[in-house]
């Protein structure tokens, strides 16, 4: 399939639905493999039906971000069948529960930086070597306002995504002098289900969609970007560094 990434292979994390979802279709139209992580399986094979009648290809991966194991078994069989990751965007991230800091319960902490820190390191260790074998690769990974702003009650959010900045800029640090570009990505307000736990009486539909981040973030993939170690927010339909 012809288009800006044809040829390219790309892994993107919380892919069965959302900002995940409307980024690997937006990757796979320009002519990326999209390789789609998630634990919704009906969630990954809506979105294998969509890329495959648009002429795209996908490989679909079943899994859970807190199985460590499997994303180490990640990275070796990526390595059996490609040799390299041009793309990773590590999207999946879990809210968790809007409540005083006090009130927090240890599992659902742990839960949150499971996912929104931990895992994002494991795939790194992952796929490190992978993504230095691209001759352009790009790593985005999401963050968001609330890791900034400090707000009563999103404790363990806001916390795990501070964390995931300072993770993906240390790693931005490290690869510096590589191809491999690393940056972070702040969507800022979209129409998903994360939001609408976190703001229920919101009126979804004054919101903008997850399609109109998928095809904005493509700009951030172009080999002719060679930031690292930034973060860029979603404004005036387009992602602009932060300074």
């Amino acid at each position: 399939m012809a288009g800006r990434l044809a040829g390219r292979i790309a892994l993107v994390t919380g892919a069965s639905r959302g900002i995940g979802f409307a980024i690997a279709k937006a990757l796979a139209a320009e002519g990326a493999h999209v390789i789609a992580l998630a634990r919704t399986v009906g969630g990954l094979e809506e979105l294998d039906d969509g890329i495959r009648s648009a002429g795209g290809t996908a490989t679909l991966v079943p899994a859970d971000l807190k199985d460590y194991p499997a994303l180490d078994r990640l990275g070796a069989a990526l390595f059996e069948r490609f040799r390299r990751l041009d793309i990773l965007i590590g999207n999946a991230a879990i809210l968790g529960r809007l409540t005083p800091l006090a009130h927090v319960e240890p599992k659902l902490w742990d839960d949150v930086m499971a996912v929104n820190v931990t895992a994002n390191w494991r795939l790194i260790r992952s796929l490190d070597l992978l993504l230095r074998q691209a001759d352009n690769g790009r790593a985005l990974f999401m963050t968001t306002g609330a890791a900034r702003s400090f707000t009563a009650y999103w404790g363990p959010y806001a916390v795990s995504k501070a964390a995931l900045e300072a993770l993906v800029k240390t790693y931005a640090a490290e690869t510096v002098t590589t191809a491999l570009r690393v940056n972070l990505v702040n969507p800022g307000i979209v129409r998903t289900r994360m939001r609408a736990e976190a703001m229920p009486g919101e009126d979804p539909s004054t919101l903008p969609p997850p399609e109109v981040i998928g095809e904005a973030l493509l700009a951030l993939l172009d080999p002719a970007m060679t930031t690292t170690g930034a973060i860029f927010d979603f404004r005036d339909g387009g992602f602009h560094e932060r300074v």
